[in-house]
């Protein structure tokens, strides 16, 4: 049983890795400060499932460890790694967020280039061979679309995508120097039951039910690469295979327009949307649309959930747990 240690596993995506991970027979070392950039409660929650799904498959030894512990504590990261023989890490600890970064970028130094900077450090020596960073269609900013994995990525418009920007470059380095083998998906847009309450597509979803406004920013049309945390999920764990130094889009490549996704969701609450309509952020893109045709042919994936059926499956997430949501601080 290999050992991966995952960090934010409980945030959205590192959850939903560790989950698969789990599924798939590896044991996991998950690794989470739980911040409280939105309400922790739904990050406690999502650990809760973690530990349900370790109990339901754990056979001889326990397969799920965790360890409440900031990647920029290089201590911290030291002690996690001295108690467990790591054969990867999958690092999905990160501050996300365009418009939050323009407010605090010192916080999203620490995490997002310090922290995989100590990460990587402790893989050299503890001689952990594979690292996967998790990276951002934002480090694209104004290129023409599709985005390709080779397009230029010097001119990132906020503090967030520069500084994911700068934890690729320093993956570079220690692929180069130490010969550790680093595959970076970037990824599109990714929404899905148990989301980011901050993230457009979870704050629809509670608000239209709820009978508050929407924020929409522009006039609507900008267009996005909604991604199904599923496929995402899939495609992070196709990228433990070794590649050397890669680079892969994780898009749906499937762009629709953020009213359309307004209109599903309007569909499947059966109630009409209020719209608060608000300037858009200068560090905002008007559309992203990724090029996937590498991770298909290295990493034999594709997205297989269309946004139609991603949306139904976030809105009865949505209803299931209902009263716990709504208890959630916004």
């Amino acid at each position: 049983m290999k050992a991966i240690a995952v960090t934010g596993c409980a945030g959205f995506i590192g959850w939903k890795v560790s989950v698969k991970l789990l599924e798939e027979g590896y044991s996991v070392v998950g690794i989470d400060n739980i911040n409280d950039y939105y309400d922790p409660k739904l990050k406690e929650w999502r650990l809760r499932q973690l530990r349900v799904k370790s109990e339901e498959l754990r056979v001889k030894t326990p397969n799920f460890n965790f360890y409440k512990c900031d990647i920029s504590d290089f201590n911290a990261v030291k002690t996690v790694f001295a108690n467990h023989k790591i054969d990867a890490v999958i690092n999905l600890a990160a501050r996300a967020g365009v418009r939050a970064s323009v407010e605090d970028p010192w916080v999203y130094l620490d995490t997002n280039v310090k922290g995989t900077l100590n990460l990587l450090e402790c893989c050299k020596n503890s001689d952990t061979k594979k690292f996967v960073l998790a990276s951002t269609s934002s480090i694209y900013g104004l290129n023409a679309m599709p985005f390709k994995e080779t397009d230029n990525t010097d001119r990132p418009l906020a503090p967030y995508s520069a500084t994911k920007k700068g934890a690729e470059a320093i993956c570079h380095s220690y692929h180069y120097l130490s010969g550790i083998d680093i595959s970076i998906p970037r990824y599109f847009t990714v929404y899905g039951p148990a989301g980011r309450p901050d993230m457009s597509i979870f704050r629809f979803i509670k608000n239209i039910d709820n009978g508050k406004p929407i924020p929409v920013f522009g006039n609507g049309k900008q267009t996005r690469d909604f991604t199904y945390i599923d496929d995402i999920a899939d495609g992070t764990i196709k990228c433990l295979a070794p590649f050397g130094y890669e680079i892969f889009n994780l898009g749906s490549d499937s762009p629709v327009e953020l009213m359309y996704v307004i209109n599903l969701i309007e569909q499947r609450l059966g109630k009409k949307a209020a719209i608060e309509w608000l300037p858009i952020h200068p560090a905002d893109v008007l559309a992203t649309w990724a090029d996937i045709e590498k991770s298909k042919e290295k990493l034999g994936w594709r997205p297989t959930v269309s946004i139609e059926e991603g949306i139904q499956n976030t809105v009865d997430w949505y209803f299931k747990n209902r009263k716990f949501l709504n208890r959630l601080k916004d």
